[in-house]
């Protein structure tokens, strides 16, 4: 199902780990035009690849069982200006939305890989502003075409081992293994990451508690 991008809204999982109900997570796709985006998308909800997009916006939705799990998928394709320096090219909006990123470039674009570069920092510095762990995984798309190639795979590793991101180069035209295996890997960080928070959160309480018994123990 594709719905236009009006109102996003932020979708929460009640789920508890380790049950069987349906666990969702909110995917934001980022990157330069041209390097792949909706192609990568569309492999994976379809397993077809499609070259020619137009410029829309969407969000898909998308329902997989893995290991057994119901799993909701909510994929936001954005769009990006050609100038990646342009400010609030990542609104509030999706960042407030998003649980995790997926930031393509093209293997044969280098300023493509400067957009994503300059897309991790931005989603990185607005962790002060909505924090928590945002799971991120670079992309580098085309593969196949090695004879074009001007970003080299060490660049693009380097730069996610730099910035504590995944990194994945694949061919979106060439195989669908290639791009489940990087909405999967996505969905074990953020799950992972919710597990943390819900730890996080476990500990402070009882922190708080234990201050508050101490506390009153004081005043006695």
């Amino acid at each position: 199902m594709v719905v236009q991008v009006n109102q996003p809204t932020r979708h929460y999982s009640k789920t508890m780990e380790g049950s069987q109900q349906k666990v969702e997570a909110n995917v934001l796709l980022l990157g330069a035009e041209s390097v792949g985006k909706s192609a990568l998308t569309v492999r994976f909800l379809t397993r077809r690849f499609i070259g020619e997009y137009g410029d829309i916006e969407s969000i898909y939705s998308h329902t997989d069982r893995i290991e057994g799990r119901e799993i909701s998928f909510n994929i936001w394709d954005s769009l990006c200006p050609q100038n990646g320096e342009v400010e609030g090219h990542i609104s509030d909006r999706q960042l407030q939305w998003a649980d995790g990123f997926i930031l393509v470039y093209s293997i044969c674009d280098r300023a493509s890989f400067n957009v994503v570069r300059q897309q991790v920092q931005r989603i990185q510095q607005a962790k002060s502003k909505f924090p928590g762990a945002h799971p991120i995984i670079i992309v580098g798309n085309k593969r196949d075409l090695q004879h074009r190639r001007t970003v080299s795979s060490e660049e693009g590793r380097l730069l996610a081992l730099s910035t504590d991101c995944g990194f994945f180069e694949i061919s979106v035209a060439e195989t669908y293994h290639e791009v489940q295996l990087v909405f999967h890997e996505l969905l074990d960080l953020i799950r992972e990451a919710r597990a943390l928070k819900k730890g996080a959160a476990g500990i402070k309480g009882i922190v708080r508690s234990m201050s508050a018994v101490f506390g009153r123990k004081r005043t006695e």
